[in-house]
């Protein structure tokens, strides 16, 4: 059996600074709500993706106790619909099972379409935000993939295609880290290596986001803190402050306090702070419907917050976290992607997952053109991210979301 090596790469940066307020439906109470756009093509998957992003986090969980914790659940999504497209019999249901689309409710060419349409959506250069999310197929030259795989693959996951040497394995490593490297503007690099000697084909999937804050905090405020990340282990860490208006709640039923930070354009990031000793209760509930009682339930006020600056990298083998999800076929002989070849004869090899975060301040130029408000700080409810907290970044015209995890040690990379 020839081996189809799904190399699934995924590069998320996040560069956060200054920015416009995302678009929100201002309640009498002001309320925080998701703006409706139920006309749109791409919100039919939405259920099922943010389904398949909790599910997910829950199995990266297990093996992650104590450690950061970052990915992209949409970039995972994306990349094994794509998959999808060559998959057959019980291997199709299962991996669109695994990915949680309701199969009675939407169809294989709904999810195609809606993809193609959330593609657009996102990478639209007008929507004032740098976001680029793709796929390229790397096809072995003596490898004969159906046209009609091909034609699709591109048409509705807008992938780019290359015919790659694979008999000369550090030319192929070569060439996919250089397109990797270019599409992450140059902050992954060396991401494949040790190529199996039977790959036909790897899959890379790639998103790069360029996002600045709102309201951006002044460097100067910026100085070192503790964080405590756990009750062993303290460290320094340079902890950035603001005070300002931002879309807050407090869970008094999780123990947890939720705040907003807008980015530009219609991205936000969620911060989700337990209480000490509350993680493991907040993750074990987490899930669409959580998620959806924390955006009705935001409330703007003027909070003291406290936010660390750091960088973190993360890479996942997603083998046997898909497992667990039920999508197994594709890594076994039983694999039926002959919507690939026109044979049952593939499976996949490997398949990882790698991004990249960096949160920071805004610099100074455009930090001093900002308005500070002169108030007396102490009077303010604080929020001080000083132990570990979630982070979920949000999309909220396709009600996607991008980014999501935890961070338990802001210094380890």
């Amino acid at each position: 059996m020839s081996i189809f090596n799904l190399a699934w790469l995924l590069a998320g940066l996040c560069v956060l600074v200054h920015c416009h307020h995302i678009p929100i439906d201002f309640q009498a109470d002001n309320q925080y709500s998701l703006v409706g756009h139920q006309n749109l093509p791409h919100l039919k998957i939405a259920p099922g993706n943010i389904d398949f992003a909790f599910k997910l986090y829950h199995e990266v969980a297990l093996g992650a106790a104590k450690k950061n914790i970052f990915f992209s659940p949409l970039g995972i999504s994306t990349a094994f619909s794509m998959l999808a497209l060559g998959a057959k019999s019980h291997t199709l249901s299962q991996l669109l099972s695994g990915l949680s689309f309701n199969q009675t409710e939407i169809t294989e060419q709904e999810i195609r379409e809606n993809f193609r349409a959330l593609l657009e959506h996102l990478n639209n250069p007008s929507r004032n935000i740098e976001l680029t999310l793709g796929n390229a197929l790397f096809i072995d030259e003596e490898f004969k993939p159906l046209k009609k795989f091909l034609k699709d693959a591109k048409y509705f996951f807008k992938s780019d295609i290359s015919h790659t040497n694979f008999n000369n394995s550090e030319e192929a490593e070569e060439e996919i880290n250089s397109y990797i490297k270019k599409k992450t503007n140059g902050k992954l690099v060396d991401v494949v290596k040790g190529l199996d000697a039977e790959v036909v084909t790897v899959l890379v999937n790639y998103i790069f986001m360029k996002a600045h804050w709102k309201n951006p905090f002044n460097p100067s405020n910026t100085q070192e803190d503790y964080f405590f990340v756990d009750e062993h282990t303290t460290i320094k860490v340079p902890m950035m402050f603001r005070n300002g208006l931002y879309y807050t709640y407090h869970d008094t039923d999780l123990s947890c306090q939720v705040a907003v930070l807008p980015y530009q354009g219609t991205t936000s990031a969620f911060f989700v702070l337990p209480d000490p000793g509350k993680m493991k209760q907040v993750e074990d509930a987490l899930g669409r419907e959580l998620f959806l009682k924390w955006l009705n339930s935001l409330r703007e006020q003027r909070i003291n917050l406290h936010l660390p600056k750091f960088s973190i990298s993360t890479k996942y083998v997603l083998k046997g976290i898909l497992r667990r999800l039920g999508i197994t076929d594709i890594f076994t002989n039983e694999a039926n992607l002959s919507g690939i070849t026109g044979k049952p004869d593939l499976q996949i090899s490997k398949a990882f997952h790698q991004t990249y975060l960096n949160v920071h301040e805004n610099g100074t130029e455009a930090a001093a053109a900002t308005v500070i408000e002169a108030v007396p700080v102490s009077l303010f409810p604080i929020m001080k991210m000083s132990r570990p907290f979630l982070m979920i970044i949000f999309e909220s015209n396709s009600q996607s979301i991008l980014f999501m995890g935890r961070i338990t040690n802001p210094n380890e990379n």
